[in-house]
């Protein structure tokens, strides 16, 4: 096995065995990179409908917002995909490394079974220009401003960047039941940085507010790495899936 890590944010490692490849698959996927794996391995999916590809070379790829590309050596449409939203995991069975792509609804489920990884890379993607600004956080925020419910029924907005100690919160509001609620919004996949921020507005909030005061914080993107949902569960904090509107005027 032959690896490379650059200062860019590029991992690549070479002819792995098994093991190594899902640690790296798993790294990849908790930090939210673009992931590419190439290999041997046959394709298995149930949901709508079911279908079995037996064995062959393919080329998977998974992306930060969720999206998995199953890609074989002819044409340019995946013989098999997700769309964004899913949640990847991979593990080690019966001698083969699966690498599971789910959806809950639709309740999906695409499995790649790998008898032989050849190549994992992932990409530490920057992409800071757009093809417009439909789709930024700043839709996402207006979006929940004029449709509450989106978030949760009852949820009422009260204002926006709402300063705190450690930063701004970006909406700040109540729940039906009056509890304080703080959204922190992301329009693409997230991972463990985001949990951490809006942890540590929380925390913020609850030591301004009064005691008897409960805080809720509420991650609002399209999707979070299997870490991040983790986090999300042992710091008692919540994720609504969401997306940034993408037909605003």
């Amino acid at each position: 096995m032959t690896s490379e890590r650059t200062d860019d944010g590029v991992a690549t490692v070479v002819q792995p065995k098994l093991p190594e490849a899902s640690q790296a698959i798993e790294e990849a996927l908790d930090r939210g990179d673009l992931l590419t794996v190439f290999g041997r391995c046959t394709v298995d999916y149930e949901g709508r409908a079911s279908s079995t590809l037996g064995p062959g070379d393919r080329h998977v790829t998974c992306k930060p917002d969720g999206t998995v590309l199953v890609h074989t050596d002819e044409g340019q449409q995946p013989v098999n995909w997700q769309p964004p939203g899913c949640t990847q995991s991979v593990e080690l069975r019966d001698g083969q490394l699966l690498l599971v792509s789910e959806r809950e609804t639709p309740d999906e489920e695409l499995r790649v079974a790998f008898d032989a990884v050849r190549q994992v890379s992932a990409f530490a993607v920057s992409d800071a220009e757009s093809l417009s600004l439909v789709g930024s956080e700043a839709d996402l925020k207006q979006y929940i401003l004029d449709s509450p419910a989106v978030v949760e029924p009852g949820f009422q907005p009260l204002v926006t960047e709402r300063e705190t100690a450690v930063g701004a919160v970006d909406v700040f509001g109540e729940d039906a039941d009056g509890n304080v609620v703080v959204l922190e919004l992301k329009r693409k996949r997230v991972g463990p940085d985001a949990v951490g921020q809006l942890d540590r507005y929380v925390d913020a909030l609850e030591r301004d507010l009064h005691a008897a005061a409960t805080v809720r914080g509420i991650l609002v993107a399209p999707s979070v790495t299997d870490r991040a949902r983790r986090m999300l569960a042992e710091r008692g904090l919540e994720f609504v899936s969401l997306e940034p509107p993408t037909d605003r005027a």
